[in-house]
This record gives C-alpha cells, structure tokens and sequence, in this order.
C-alpha cells in the first residue's frame, strides 16, 4: 500500500507540475492575476508531494518490504537502518526521485523567499522551474519507478553495496544533487529575464543567493566525497579524475564564474549576457553530471548505480533544455543589458579575467572527461585520458587563477591596481620566502620532489593567504570587515588551504609495501611500524579480520592503526577498511592485503603530509559562502519592487 500511494504521490506532483508550468505563461498571456498567483501555491503543494513519495519509499526501506522491487534490490533485513535511508538514494529509481524532490524543494523556496522580487519575474522563474520538474517527473515515472512492484516477493533482499554503506554515502548524495538542481533557479532566472526582455543589476542581485546556495551544497559535496574516497575505497588517494568526480567539478568551476559574473552585473551593471550563458551552461553540466553518473556512459570507479538503457532519455532531457534556452537566447540576443566602462586593470577587468580562466578551465576537464568516449564512438580506437592531462592543463590555470585571487581582495570597483605601495609588495615576498622555506625542509627530510607545480602552488598559495590575512593586521581594516567581507575572505582563504595541502600531499608523499609480521618491523621515513596482533570481528551484515599497529617515531609510540578486511556475507564481497591516524601536519595511513603467514599480512604503508588541509579548505570555503548568504540584505529602495502586481502591468507584459 505505501509504494502505490508512493507512486500516487509522485504522479499528482508530476501532472500539478506540468500544470505549474503551464498556467502563469496562460496568466501572462491573458493578463489574469488569479492564473499568475496559482504558481506559488502549485510549486509548494509539489514540495510536499515529491517529500511525501521520499518519505514513503523510506517507509518501504523501514519495513523491509522486499515485493518493492527496488528495495529487493537495495536493502536486506540485517542492514542497519542507517544504511537503509542512503539505501533509499543508493540506486538509479531512488536517486532520480531524491534527484526530482530536490527540484521540487527549490522551488518550493523560491516561492516562499521571494516576496522583494518582481511578482512577474518570480512567476516566470517558477513556471520554467514547474516544466523542468514536471519533464523529471515523467521521466522518473516512466522509466525509473522506484515503486514497482514484484509477486511474489524475496524472502531476503540483495542488500545495499558494501562501499555504499558508511555514514558518508548517507550525506553526499544529497548535498551533491542539491547542488546540482539549485542551479536550475539560476536557469530559471536566465530564461525569465531573456523572456521578460529585463536584464539589470536587481535581477542579478535575485538571483545571486541561488547560485550561493547551490554552490556551498555542491562544495560540501565534493568536499565529502573526496574524504569518503580517502577513508573508505582504500587506495589513499583524495581525487582520480574519475569521470564521476569530473562532472561535479565542472559545473562547480562554472558556477564559480557565474557567482563571480553576478557580483559584477550587480555591483557595476557589466557581464549581463555572461550571466546568461553561464546559468544556461551551469545548469546543463548539472544534468550531465547527472547523465554521466547514472547511464554508464563512462567507464568509472564510481559505477555504483548505472543503467546504460535510461542514459538515453536523460541525455534528451538534457539536449531539450538546451536547445530551447539557447533557442531563447538567440531570438532575445539584442536583450538591453547595462553597459559600464572600466579598465583592464580594474576590479572588473581582473574579474572578467577569472570568469574567462575558469570557463577555460572547465573546458579542459570537459574535453579529457569526453574526449575518449568522442573518439571510441567515431570507431577510432580506444583512448585513456588519465591525471596528467589534467595536471598539466589545470594546475597552470589553477595558479594562474589564484595569482589573480591575490590581487582582488584589496581592489575597489573601478579602481585601477595599485603597483607601487609597500603592503602590495609584502605578500608576495612572504609566499617567495614561505614557499622557498617549506621547499628547503622537505629537501632536507629527503621527500622533496622537485616538481615546479608544487613549488609554485606553495608559494601562490601562500602568497593568497598572506594577501587576504596581513591586511587585518591594521586597525582601520578590522573596523571594515564586515559579515559579508569576512564571508569572502574565509572562502577565498580556504581556497588557499586546500591548495597548500593538495601540494604537499601531491609531492611529498611516503608509501611503501612490505609483508608485515611480528618480529620484522617496516621503516617508512621517520617512521616505523609494528605488528601487534589480531582478533575477529563480527559486524551487523559483515565479519571481518583487524590487524592492530603500532607506530613509533625517536623510540616513542605516536599512534595505533587498525586496519580491516571484511567480508560481507549477502552480496559475497570483500572489503578492506584502511586504518588511518589522523593529524593536522600529516595521516598515517595503512591498507589491510592478503594473508601471507600466521601473523603475517601483506600491507600498503602511507604517510600523508598536510592530507586534511585540502578538506580544512573546502570547510573554509562552505563556510565562508554560508557567511555571505547569511549577510544578504533588502535590495535598496531605487531597485525595490511593489509586491503586488496591477493589472496595466500585466497587460504590458502580456504576449
């Protein structure tokens, strides 16, 4: 009964979807009020039914109703409940309605946060974000039901996959598909301001906290997924260049540049049809990332829920939305958008630069994500495009990126960059000096690789950070520093962190293998482990084997890592779990292999210098964007609309 009424709700939200969709552009047609206001009531009656169909299909998981066929699929009686919600979004059928329900909520709060925007812009924004769900909806309903059924049921479900199950798995996906669909709002702004012909600094300054929002979800996603992959696939690493791990990175360096494009259009009136085309493009990528994780099309490490045969509609999906919004943008490309002169050397200038490394930056991963599967399609044989592409291609644009970040900070809007004052010269002779220095210990520890990357990103990254901090060694600046400056700041500063801490983890990493018994201790620089014992373990849906080591530095205990190797009994996989002592100047690091002796196990040994510093960062930056959201103010009186709509207006607006 719960999956029909599951499926019920699902079907309702989807036909009052359509309907949202459907109705104001009827409203705007006949200068109606009473079909404009029907929007916000329709997109918020849509939220609830879209929660309402999670929520049952949790309940489905709940009570392990295994004649749901995907809970048969995805779910087994011994699965801790925990598991069992990221179970509900574990699979291709859960993950398209969590992907809907995301949708859905978005424009729920477009609604209900809107009241100081333009009724007819909101109205528009919410009937384009009433299609997009409506479009998902049938899709989910059509193709990828999470609540078929199957008679007679199992008596025991396949059970959820073991890399799945960890607390991570229950938080990612979620944050990364609220990332992924809040830019639809941002979409959704783009086709309402081409359609409404109204291109100005209020309408990017509505739209500017969406894509803030969809942002800092997106970081925090791949902020968490790049720490599961460390903890948990145990092959010590924190980003492959997977495919999957690339197509949430695109639309983040998009979005990044549409958030940068947004700031001008608002503050200067400039970058009005880059914000067009970035929230088209930001957006799109969005559903490729979705396309790409769930069709299969890419072979990748992260094929954890992938159904080649539905790939094909999503990506026609895709190809529709597109196609109408550049349609769009083509027939409104002479939309008046303010115009503002300033120099190359500007605030402005320097940001237009950023935006255009970005767009090019995320070029570069689009074409090595793409390239192989262009080029095995056309029969040309087969193509690995791996890490040193990419680090060839995106580290110098990268450092490019963030030299420019350096100078921005103490810019104002058309102010020419300063060349000759002290203080300009002080933070990059403390990165020159700071980076030299970090370069010369590791020299002397014996780690130090002599890759120039990992020079320069040292001393950048310093550079930034001495940048954005000495300048709060003045009085005058902390009397200045507002919430929404400081937001700033600690976003840009965590950008910084991170890439200080991929740096060293990148170049100065230690690793070594050995077979590891009790009287044979394993040397790995400055560090020396033991093997101390093991001892069984049995787990809810799992046993497994834990191997304990001691490790010691000048003579002295420092840390005791337990590494696993577990076996789960349903799906008959095993799986190690690395066991890891974790510190802020480094991660030590052990990956559990076979059995070789008695009380002796082959072992992958890890030192991994300022590891934690790259999720310090991402944290720093989620925080910082969380921090300029919270700072968000009324927009000042010139700009301020009337809440109501009267009826000449809705006859000049009417088609």
């Amino acid at each position: 009964m719960l999956a029909e009424l599951g499926y019920l709700s699902l079907l309702l939200a989807a036909a009052l979807s359509l309907l949202q969709g459907t109705l104001p552009w009827l409203g705007l047609r006949l200068a109606s009020p009473t079909l404009l206001r029907c929007a916000k009531p329709l997109a918020l009656i849509n939220a609830i039914l879209l929660l309402t169909a999670l929520l049952l299909l949790a309940s489905c998981f709940a009570q392990d109703d295994f004649t749901v066929s995907y809970v048969a699929q995805h779910a087994n009686s011994a699965l801790p409940l925990g598991f069992k919600l990221a179970a509900v979004w574990g699979g291709h059928e859960g993950s398209m309605l969590f992907f809907v329900f995301a949708l859905g909520l978005w424009g729920a709060l477009v609604a209900l946060c809107s009241r100081r925007v333009d009724p007819l812009i909101t109205t528009r924004v919410l009937a384009i974000m009433g299609l997009i769900v409506g479009l998902f909806g049938l899709y989910t309903l059509i193709f990828s039901s999470p609540f078929d059924r199957q008679f007679p049921g199992p008596q025991e479900g396949r059970d959820l996959n073991p890399m799945l199950q960890d607390i991570g798995l229950i938080i990612h996906p979620p944050l990364l598909y609220l990332g992924y669909v809040g830019f639809a709002v941002n979409f959704a702004f783009a086709m309402a301001a081409l359609h409404s012909g109204r291109l100005d600094g209020a309408v990017a300054h509505w739209s500017r906290p969406w894509a803030l929002g969809s942002w800092v979800f997106l970081t925090a996603g791949i902020v968490l997924g790049s720490w599961w992959a460390y903890y948990e696939l145990g092959w010590g690493g924190w980003w492959f260049w997977d495919p999957v791990e690339n197509a949430s990175l695109l639309p983040w360096l998009l979005g990044t540049a549409l958030l940068h494009a947004l700031i001008v259009c608002e503050k200067r009136g400039a970058y009005g049809h880059a914000v067009l085309l970035l929230s088209i493009f930001t957006f799109a990528l969005s559903l490729l990332g979705t396309f790409v994780v769930r069709s299969g099309v890419l072979t990748s490490v992260h094929a954890f829920a992938v159904d080649p045969s539905r790939g094909l509609t999503l990506l026609l999906l895709l190809g529709l939305l597109l196609t109408s919004a550049l349609t769009l943008f083509a027939l409104r490309a002479d939309i008046r958008a303010p115009y503002a002169r300033f120099g190359l050397l500007s605030k402005e200038g320097l940001l237009g630069t950023a935006i255009l490394l970005l767009c090019v930056a995320c070029a570069s991963v689009l074409l090595g994500t793409f390239y192989p599967m262009v080029f095995q399609s056309l029969h040309l044989g087969s193509l690995s495009v791996g890490a040193p592409y990419f680090n060839s291609i995106f580290v110098p644009l990268a450092l490019c990126l963030m030299a420019l970040m350096t100078q921005l900070p103490r810019l104002r809007w058309r102010e020419l960059a300063a060349h000759s004052r002290l203080n300009s010269l002080l933070p990059p002779l403390f990165g020159l000096l700071g980076g030299g220095l970090l370069s010369l210990a590791y020299l002397e520890q014996g780690s130090f690789s002599g890759n120039w990357n990992g020079i320069l990103a040292n001393m950048v990254s310093l550079w930034l950070m001495a940048s954005l901090l000495l300048p709060l060694l003045q009085p005058t600046s902390l009397r200045e520093l507002t919430l929404n400056r400081f937001g700033s700041l600690l976003a840009h500063l965590g950008v910084a962190v991170c890439v200080l801490g991929i740096a060293q983890v990148s170049d100065h990493s230690q690793e070594g293998g050995t077979v590891l018994n009790a009287n044979q201790p394993y040397p790995l620089g400055a560090f020396e482990f033991r093997y101390e014992g093991r001892e069984p373990v049995i787990g809810p849906n799992y046993t497994a084997e834990r191997i304990t080591l001691s490790v010691h530095k000048d003579g002295k205990e420092v840390a005791r890592l337990t590494p696993e190797r577990r076996h789960y009994n349903v799906r008959t996989m095993n799986m190690n779990e690395p066991g890891i002592a974790w510190g802020m100047l480094g991660d030590l690091y052990v990956v559990l292999g076979e059995k070789m002796g008695p009380d002796a196990y082959a072992m992958r040994l890890h030192y991994k210098p300022f590891v934690r510093w790259i999720w310090l960062g991402g944290l720093l930056m989620m925080a910082g964007g969380t921090l300029r959201l919270l700072a968000r103010r009324p927009l000042l009186a010139s700009r301020s609309v009337a809440v109501g709509t009267s009826h000449h207006q809705l006859e000049q607006e009417a088609l």
